[in-house]
């Protein structure tokens, strides 16, 4: 009996969840179902011809050579210490305040945000940076992990954001732009989170211990070790507002400066150089992994018109464009129990993108609104892997703890969402000079 083509989608979907469920990496996955489902309904032949043009066309694509770019620049800029050097400083002026290292982790989260571009790579490092010096002043484990893993989040909004460029390949949207429509929420949200640490501390006062207050001296002698962060960040994210580099020669050039801050400041041995070189790799080749299978899921979905299908019930519905938006925003909360954000964003935004186009709303704010979304599934119970990252790495403490120090963070996410779809200029302000 011949299935009709929405029957062959709803059995690819099922089998898709199934292989994830058996743990079947994600890219396999949708590569496997992708061709399986290709195949049936168009024959072998093209589905097999389908795969070697789709792998090369990914891994040969110019465009798509912003992720590795960007990738080995976070490995070199973790390598090179820079993180601990913006945690000290920050430290040194805001620690004395009540939950001031909070504050400080938060900051310094933030920065190294800014020059590594990755969420779980900031939640890892800042796990051993930050964490043992909480609880050296006798912060509670709780909140000690809930603010390293709500700081963690803040690698998906500032520039160089690779979720953000992953969104803005899938839907051929300027990557500067929405690089450049991170920067305000992701300030946002570091207002945010320092305001509720404040709150914390305010109304559990004996909570939250206060360390020493540092010198002047000792202020200015950390902020002279800042400048190589700052001057990277400044002169990649300058000289791609300013029109200077497109995003995948910022990459380019990032990843080269970073290297020559690290060779001149005598940070890098041969074997950081080298083992920065191979992160860079493993995580590409991952990376390239799910991309080449979403991208053959897609053109199995295409085939079988569900992106259409889906348009055409949501908008069907009589929600209203925003009933609709938090329908997908619902959505992408529940998948963040089953799954990572850049999972979530290659195989959801090619069926949900003809949705957002067709009710009207801006694609670089919804890109943002998004990404922030999908990163709240980085930290909600029962999941979030930022959660799992920073048990690999903080031995000594259960998930339900950190979990509990989370809850607060994740409230102020979802006041941060109401505010940036109540006011979309937020995102949109700076993109609009470019």
């Amino acid at each position: 009996m011949e299935l009709s083509s929405d029957a062959v989608a709803v059995i690819g979907f099922v089998v898709l969840f199934a292989l994830m469920l058996l743990r079947v990496p994600v890219g396999m996955a949708m590569g496997l179902v992708g061709v399986t489902g290709f195949g049936y309904l168009t024959g072998s032949g093209p589905a097999l011809k389908m795969v070697g043009q789709t792998s090369m066309r990914i891994v040969t694509d110019y465009t798509f050579g912003v992720i590795p770019m960007f990738l080995l620049m976070g490995a070199f800029v973790s390598r090179s210490g820079m993180s601990r050097e913006i945690f000290r400083a920050a430290n040194t002026f805001v620690g004395h305040w009540r939950g001031g290292l909070g504050v400080a982790t938060i900051a310094a989260c933030a920065g190294f945000a800014a020059i590594s571009g990755s969420s779980v790579a900031t939640a890892a490092t800042f796990s051993s940076v930050a964490y043992p010096e909480m609880r050296r002043f006798n912060y509670p484990q709780s909140f000690a992990t809930g603010v390293i893993a709500a700081g963690g989040t803040l690698g998906a909004m500032f520039p160089p954001s690779i979720v953000l460029a992953v969104y803005g390949l899938i839907t051929q949207q300027d990557i500067g732009k929405l690089f450049m429509a991170g920067v305000l929420p992701g300030l946002l949200a570091v207002c945010m989170y320092m305001a509720t640490i404040a709150v914390i501390g305010a109304v559990r006062p004996g909570w939250l211990p206060t360390a020493p207050v540092s010198s002047w001296v000792a202020r200015l002698s950390a902020l002279k070790d800042v400048w190589a962060s700052l001057a990277l960040f400044v002169f990649v994210i300058g000289g791609l507002y300013g029109g200077l580099f497109t995003p995948t020669e910022a990459g380019g050039m990032g990843a080269g400066g970073a290297f020559l801050i690290g060779l001149a400041r005598r940070r890098l041995t041969r074997e950081d150089i080298l083992g920065a070189l191979l992160q860079a790799t493993r995580t590409a080749a991952a990376m390239f992994t799910v991309l080449i299978g979403a991208i053959l899921f897609g053109y199995f979905l295409t085939v079988t018109q569900t992106p259409q299908n889906v348009t055409a019930f949501i908008t069907g519905l009589g929600l209203g464009r925003y009933g609709v938006l938090m329908v997908i925003m619902g959505m992408y909360l529940i998948l963040g129990c089953l799954m990572d954000a850049m999972a979530m964003i290659i195989l959801t935004v090619p069926i949900i993108f003809p949705v957002i186009t067709e009710l009207g709303f801006d694609p670089v704010w919804f890109g943002v609104i998004i990404v922030m979304t999908v990163e709240l599934g980085l930290i909600h119970p029962p999941v979030g892997m930022n959660v799992f990252v920073i048990k690999t790495v903080v031995k000594d403490v259960s998930f339900s703890t950190i979990f509990l120090g989370v809850l607060p963070f994740v409230a102020t996410d979802l006041i941060r969402l109401a505010i940036l779809i109540a006011f979309p200029i937020i995102a949109l302000w700076l993109p609009s000079g470019m």
